[in-house]
């Protein structure tokens, strides 16, 4: 059994952290980016170049930096880092970092799959370091996301980047029947992870929730939580918000709306979109192709598709809930031949969490509603995105095949469109997405096993 740590051991360490701190601040005032500039535009530090402290009031520069062990960084961040394997940064993070790390409110915009998630993690820790936050102190950040799923993966990217910090963490998502427990425990939280409607549930029923003294606010997915679906509950969570504090905001496809950044009451945010002057606004390496398929054809067609790709991992999109369900357990009676999941709004949260966890490990096909759109990242990459449905927008399609080729993996994806549909042709183009219209279902479905 572990020996209890003496009061003067504690002592040494408050001291040494103190230290720690002081040098952070220092570095990080002494090198802040110019606002309004992109980290990503500077030249790139040579690799063995000190790091932190170079003499009296000089320090190294941290913007431009292309690993985590350049920027400045509590010890016990970097000894997380490089523990779950996260050495060089994606591009996103090189761009916001410096912003974010300095305090600055940041409007993040990049593509699906490139890291979005620690962009916010990393300043939210430490922030709340920096200001030797602890659990005392109560709720130091909110992290807010449209989607349970995505939530959870959010937690679970917390625990692992920041399990060397003290700070206690919550998931607070609807669809549970433990609100009663979370109302005794919230209250002693740090970090919260949640979707707005538990949180704004906890604003109005659970005694003595206070918000009043926290730092950091985060939208993840920002632009479906600043959609009509969301504005009653997110303008009543901000109401209660206070208003010095920092914001970021991070989505595949970010607004600029004067509206959206009022409501939040942004302060010069930093807006950096690092792939706005890419060629494509997809995955490069994703493989795009739509095909017209009449009304009559296109179960027939997913059919084929399916008994063509027994060895894939496969996610079809469909528009509700009703369909899904009714794809799912019609195709189910067929036996295709591989594992049949699907997953849907309706769900009660266990079974969609335990779906989601089923389909990150094994090769099915998983019939879902948008629910499954939104920055979830498949543990094992899913070779093939088929959408039955034509998506309601743009931003909408490229959340959905932004589920395959993810970080530097390939995938493919099928767009179904019915004959009246082809104007989402011209709006994906326009929109810099680089699909491939074929009127023959045999470059992706063999002629045998093409089936009524």
């Amino acid at each position: 059994m572990r020996r209890p740590k003496s009061k003067e051991f504690r002592k040494q360490q408050r001291l040494s952290e103190e230290d720690e701190i002081n040098l952070l601040n220092s570095w990080i005032q002494a090198q802040k980016p110019d606002s309004g500039t992109n980290p990503m535009s500077l030249k790139p530090l040579p690799k063995n170049s000190p790091v932190g402290r170079l003499g009296d009031n000089t320090f190294s520069r941290y913007a431009g930096v292309v690993r985590f062990e350049q920027l400045p960084l509590s010890k016990k961040t970097k000894d997380a880092l490089r523990a779950s394997k996260f050495v060089s940064m994606t591009d996103i993070q090189r761009a916001s970092l410096p912003h974010s790390l300095c305090g600055r409110d940041v409007l993040g915009a990049a593509k699906t799959g490139s890291g979005k998630t620690l962009a916010f993690i990393i300043p939210v820790l430490e922030k709340l370091y920096r200001e030797r936050w602890d659990v005392e102190a109560g709720v130091g950040s909110i992290i807010i996301s449209p989607t349970r799923e995505l939530a959870a993966q959010i937690f679970d990217v917390l625990t692992s980047v920041g399990k060397n910090h003290g700070f206690s963490a919550g998931l607070l998502i609807g669809g549970r029947k433990e609100v009663a427990i979370e109302k005794e425990s919230v209250n002693k939280l740090n970090v919260l992870i949640c979707t707005p409607g538990r949180l704004l549930q906890h604003m109005d029923e659970t005694p003595y929730f206070d918000c009043s003294e926290m730092k950091v606010l985060v939208l993840d997915e920002a632009d479906r939580i600043l959609d009509s679906g969301f504005k009653r509950e997110l303008n009543a969570i901000i109401s209660q918000l206070p208003k010095r504090r920092q914001t970021m905001l991070f989505s595949a496809t970010q607004t600029k709306s004067v509206q959206d950044l009022a409501r939040l009451s942004l302060k010069d945010p930093e807006y950096l979109s690092v792939h706005e002057e890419s060629i494509t606004a997809t995955p490069t390496l994703l493989k795009q192709i739509v095909m017209t398929v009449p009304l009559d054809q296109k179960l027939d067609m997913l059919w084929s598709f399916i008994k063509t790709h027994l060895q894939s991992k496969t996610l079809v999109f469909l528009s509700s809930c009703k369909q899904v369900k009714y794809v799912f357990e019609a195709f189910k009676k067929l036996h295709p031949g591989i594992p049949l999941k699907c997953l849907h709004g309706r769900m009660k949260q266990e079974k969609r969490m335990a779906i989601y966890s089923e389909f990150c490990e094994k090769r099915s096909v998983l019939f879902s509603t948008d629910v499954a759109a939104r920055g979830l990242d498949f543990n094992k990459a899913v070779d093939w995105v088929v959408q039955v449905d034509c998506p309601e927008n743009v931003a909408s399609y490229i959340h959905r095949v932004g589920r395959t080729a993810r970080y530097k993996s390939d995938g493919k994806s099928v767009l179904f469109l019915l004959p009246s549909e082809t104007q989402m042709l011209e709006k994906l183009k326009a929109a810099k997405v680089p699909v491939h219209l074929t009127k023959a279902s045999n470059s992706f479905i063999k002629e045998e096993k093409a089936q009524d």
